[in-house]
């Protein structure tokens, strides 16, 4: 079988991760991943990993924008200056 070249550079980029998960846990992630339609655990475990990266990335840019936020609040001075 030859592998075309829209394979081949998937598959050099792709990196293998070795994980290894409690038998209660792998259970229930194959349920959920069964009601939810998904076909694998590498694509319900890439989509997992995704989703998480972008809710600490929005976490992050919302602590920027507060701590931004709180930088340029004026302060109040003492009455007595």
């Amino acid at each position: 079988m030859q592998i075309n070249w829209l394979e081949e550079l998937i598959i050099n980029k792709m990196e293998n991760i070795s994980l290894k998960l409690e038998k209660e846990f792998r259970k229930t992630m194959e349920e959920i991943m069964k009601k939810h339609n998904y076909m694998t655990k590498t694509e319900f475990i890439r989509e997992a990993i995704r989703e998480k990266i972008k809710k600490l990335e929005e976490k992050e840019t919302s602590n920027n924008l507060t701590s931004e936020r709180k930088k340029s609040e004026v302060k109040e001075f003492p009455s007595y200056i």
